[in-house]
């Protein structure tokens, strides 16, 4: 996102969102709606910018209503609420987080999850075609797809520490300053003085190091689930795909089953803190 919306976010006037409408909202979604007033009051602001700055198109002839795009707003700007803006500053306004997700305009809504064709070439340079089902997609600087089917189930599935749309904006946070044609790896910019690291080489270290030891000790639970029997893992085993799988999924845990999450997970909850609520916890 260029200057212009920058300057354009700091003279709008975001849209009002009728109290009926929020309330509606944030009935469906009870791991926001505990959020304390002021969190609340700052969540909705931000969720009035983002729906001034992003296009909702849904797919296959479906009519993404306003309460329809609110959930999705509410859901995508719920991790940005602590965080610092992509230097690793405090913002001087909420509004000016949505600089995380300036690289695209557009959130495409299918009614379900879509088949998308893959294909792989393995280490003999054989290339492998497959079909995936889909239930959402975050390309780096391109467009968001979610399957309202999905999104829909939030507050249904948040005890078992699924949100499909806080995953897939969190790749959106992780692509952040990737080099064209790099993949997300699960490490994004970090805060200034993130943990207490004066330099942003030792934190980021620090970062991968325990990043790298918690989905190595995963990947290893759902490994044993799956060939030996053992106890399946209480996260989804997606999380075992990839590092950069690993932190959107852990990520989704944390926001919307944090208890659970911190039983789980307890050597990432520093980590998590410190990314997502970077602004609120420094002293002023």
């Amino acid at each position: 996102m260029g200057l212009m919306q920058r300057w354009a976010r700091r003279w709008r006037r975001p849209p009002e969102l009728p109290d009926a409408l929020w309330s509606a909202v944030l009935a469906d979604l009870p791991f926001v709606a505990s959020r304390n007033p002021t969190e609340l009051n700052r969540l909705r602001d931000l969720c009035g910018h983002f729906l001034a700055e992003k296009e909702f198109h849904g797919a296959h002839g479906l009519n993404v209503t306003d309460t329809m795009a609110l959930s999705i707003a509410v859901q995508a700007c719920l991790p940005l609420l602590g965080m610092c803006l992509p230097g690793g500053h405090p913002p001087r306004r909420p509004c000016d987080l949505l600089d995380w997700y300036g690289d695209f305009v557009g959130i495409v809504v299918q009614p379900g999850a879509v088949l998308a064709r893959r294909e792989v070439r393995d280490a003999s340079g054989v290339v492998h075609q497959y079909t995936e089902a889909l239930a959402g997609e975050a390309m780096d600087g391109g467009p968001l797809m979610l399957s309202w089917e999905d999104v829909a189930a939030a507050g249904e599935v948040a005890e078992r520490g699924h949100n499909l749309v806080i995953h897939e904006f969190v790749h959106k946070i992780d692509m952040h300053d990737i080099a064209l044609g790099d993949q997300p790896g699960g490490s994004p910019p970090l805060p200034r003085g993130f943990l207490g690291h004066a330099r942003g080489a030792e934190a980021s270290a620090h970062w991968q190091r325990v990043m790298r030891e918690a989905f190595a000790r995963f990947t290893e639970a759902v490994s044993l689930a799956e060939r030996f029997g053992g106890e399946t893992p209480w996260l989804d085993d997606y999380a075992a795909h990839s590092p950069a799988e690993f932190f959107a999924v852990t990520c989704e845990a944390y926001f919307v089953s944090r208890e659970r999450f911190g039983a789980e997970f307890p050597e990432l909850v520093p980590l998590y803190d410190g990314l997502f609520q970077a602004a609120v916890s420094r002293p002023r």
